[in-house]
């Protein structure tokens, strides 16, 4: 019975020790460093302007309407909340859908006309892979290069701005390759629809 009364106090000691190392100590330094070092990226890559914000570079938002960007498919059927205001909104997630699947064949197929429709003026037939399929969160914020140019006469249209403007627009809100060679070069949707809207510089 000692036995037992000593080990469970140890034990005891040992849990609450460690909770205090591991939950509190480490969690406030590791937080405090980041938001020391990377404060941005610590808080959540945040966009930001004049006190406004426009939502995180690093989560999708859909965009459905002639004068913006679209971004890859998102499955508005998984997640659920309630804003500030008490109004529920719906975020995306993955879809789980075998590219096998009956059902993601026809995502596919009424995405594909829904690009063809909003973009007859596309200098290209073939659309762009990332442009009618899901991410594997279904949050990815970034389109491909290819899927970015492939919308540029649509929104030069219906924003009354020439290819050559978009297409600077789609520069400066490009990533690069991981030092020149890792991954593609993508272009942040959310960047490239808040320089249209005057935002962003």
């Amino acid at each position: 019975m000692k036995l037992f009364k000593n080990t469970a106090r140890t034990a005891a000691g040992l849990v609450l020790v460690m909770t205090v190392l591991c939950g509190v100590i480490y969690t406030a330094v590791v937080t405090g460093f980041g938001n020391l070092l990377f404060p941005k990226q610590a808080n959540g890559s945040i966009i930001e302007v004049d006190g406004v914000k426009y939502g995180s570079e690093l989560l999708a938002q859909e965009f459905a309407d002639k004068d913006h960007m679209w971004g890859r498919v998102m499955n508005l059927s998984t997640t659920t909340f309630q804003d500030e205001e008490g109004n529920y909104q719906m975020y995306s997630g993955p879809s789980n859908l075998s590219p096998e699947s009956k059902d993601f064949q026809d995502i596919v197929d009424a995405r594909v006309d829904m690009i063809l429709a909003a973009n007859p003026e596309s200098t290209t037939s073939k659309i762009p892979v990332d442009l009618v399929t899901c991410s594997g969160s279904g949050l990815d914020p970034d389109i491909s290069v290819a899927a970015a140019r492939y919308q540029v006469p649509r929104i030069a249209k219906n924003n009354h701005l020439t290819e050559e403007e978009v297409n600077q627009m789609i520069d400066t809100c490009t990533t690069k390759k991981v030092l020149g060679i890792f991954g593609e070069n993508t272009v942040n949707v959310l960047k490239v629809n808040l320089m249209l809207e005057g935002i962003l510089k």
